[in-house]
This record gives structure tokens, C-alpha cells and sequence, in this order.
């Protein structure tokens, strides 16, 4: 690994784990996504507040971080593609691209990102979509080879649009880890992928990565059960978590933050994370 990836993968991976807190979801055109993002400046200002190792962003909002003052703000992740499976309508054509087709990492060279995060979509019937992603890593990989820039690659294993509609997780753990082994094959320095159906499949996920795996938070659900899931995912050998909405549409986003930390770095298991976001 290059000297530029290892120190920025430092960044990322405070004492061997990170939490990456997601607030990208401007770039998925989703109505109800947005719902806790209307004001981005105050967001960042909480999440700055509560700490975590990282904040996942586009680049139209990346300034919200990068132009604030603390040495020891949380490192950035930038998003870098854009695409439409997240609506729940199915598009009459379903796609993915890079915001910047011809120079796919400048952004996040020019906001001091600490790694770039791009798509591998695999839904039913959607073979064009599965290539364009593959299109877009070999160009990004390149790019990242380059110049020294981390590359977390998402692999996305979705159910059909009309059984629960959205393109919504697939727990398959054979389909993920295959996917995710795919994503290893094409040079992912991370990777984020959805937890299994059954999380004591989820170690199956991290041997098939050979690199650290952070999962991927998806839909918002209780927050004890998403504590105790967690703490399972973590002990079958996860990193940390790429949570979004769990956190950012949540009444108290700073104690989930506290909680999950504790469950990364200390080692607190689900029980033990509640009570931490209890005392807030």
C-alpha cells in the first residue's frame, strides 16, 4: 500500500475501526431520505460535535466540513456516483454514473477526502446497470492507484422493486458474498455491505473481502435492535458501520454516535451500548 493510502486510511480507522456516518443521500433523489437533512450546516454541526471517525458526503456539500477549523474533526468520505435504484417507483431505465466522468477523484482530491465510495449494484434483471458500476470502478480504481486515494466499494445485492419496493436489501448471505468477493477481485481497499439475513453468516462477508468491511446501515429500524444487531455483526469480524439514517433522522443523533463508538472501539456489546445512549 502506498505511503498517501496508508495515511489516509489512518484517518479513516482510529485504533482499527470507524464509524462513517452517511449523509450523501442528496445524490439518490429520494423525497424520503431527506427527512433530517434539510439543513445540512446543522447537521454537520451536530455530527462534528458528536464525534465519529467519519462523515460520508457529495461534493456539493462537502465545504460544510472541510472549511471548519478543528484539527481533529472527523475525517471525510466522499461519494463520488449517482444513480436511481433507491425510488420506489422502477425506472423505465435504471442507471449509475460518476459525477465527474472524466476525472472521477479530482473532488475528492480538492476536499482532502480520506477515501472515495462508488456503487456495485446487482439487481434482478438489470444487466446494463451491473455493468455500468463495473465501468465506473475500474475507472475510479485507476484513478485511486494514482493518486494514493482509498477506495470503499458498495456492493448491493437488492430484491426485486415490486416485493417490498425501493430496491430493498437482499440478506442472501451466497449473493452477498459473492458480490462482495467480486468487489475484493476489483481492487476495494473497503468495502460496505449489507449484513446478512442471519448475522452469524456475516464472517463468510469479511473472509470473501480480504480488507476491511464496514456494514451498511440501510433503512432506519429500532434503535435497541439496530444496537444488538450490530454488537452480533461486530462479532463476526466487521470494522465499524456506514450508518445513515439510524443516526442523522434520529431525535438524539449524538448519543446513537456515543453508543456506536463504544461498540467500535471499546468493545461495548448491544446491552451495553443502550445504556450508553441512555445516559445520552
Amino acid at each position: 500500500m502506498r505511503i498517501s493510502t496508508k495515511a489516509r486510511m489512518n484517518r479513516l480507522f482510529n485504533k482499527g475501526g470507524c464509524l462513517d456516518v452517511a449523509v450523501d443521500h442528496g445524490v439518490c433523489n429520494e423525497p424520503s431520505f431527506m427527512v433530517g437533512l434539510e439543513d445540512m450546516a446543522a447537521v454537520v454541526n451536530t455530527l462534528v460535535d458528536a464525534g465519529p471517525d467519519a462523515i460520508q458526503m457529495a461534493y456539493g456539500q462537502a465545504d460544510l466540513l472541510q472549511n471548519r477549523p478543528e484539527r481533529d474533526k472527523p475525517a471525510l468520505v466522499m461519494r463520488i456516483d449517482m444513480g436511481n435504484p433507491y425510488n420506489d417507483q422502477r425506472h423505465r431505465v435504471m442507471w449509475s454514473m460518476l459525477q465527474n466522468h472524466d476525472e472521477p477523484i479530482i473532488g475528492a482530491l480538492e476536499m482532502d477526502a480520506a477515501c472515495v465510495v462508488v456503487n456495485l449494484f446487482m439487481l434482478p434483471d438489470e444487466p446494463e446497470l451491473f455493468r455500468q458500476c463495473v465501468e465506473n470502478i475500474s475507472k475510479v480504481r485507476a484513478a485511486c492507484h494514482r493518486y494514493g486515494m482509498p477506495l470503499m466499494i458498495e456492493p448491493l445485492v437488492m430484491l426485486p422493486n415490486e416485493v417490498r419496493g425501493g430496491y430493498q436489501v437482499d440478506g442472501d448471505a451466497d449473493k452477498i458474498v459473492t458480490l462482495v468477493r467480486l468487489a475484493s477481485e476489483m481492487g476495494a481497499d473497503i468495502i460496505k455491505a449489507d449484513p446478512t439475513e442471519n448475522p452469524e453468516d456475516f464472517h463468510r462477508v469479511v473472509e470473501a473481502a480480504r480488507v476491511p468491511v464496514l456494514v451498511r446501515g440501510g433503512g432506519k429500524e429500532d434503535l435497541k435492535t439496530v444496537l444488538a444487531k450490530s454488537a452480533k455483526l461486530m462479532a463476526q469480524g466487521a470494522k465499524g458501520m456506514v450508518y445513515g439514517r439510524n443516526i442523522y433522522q434520529h431525535d438524539n443523533p449524538r448519543a446513537v454516535v456515543r453508543a456506536l463508538m463504544a461498540m467500535i472501539h471499546d468493545g461495548a456489546d448491544g446491552d451495553e451500548a443502550w445504556d450508553i445512549y441512555n445516559r445520552g
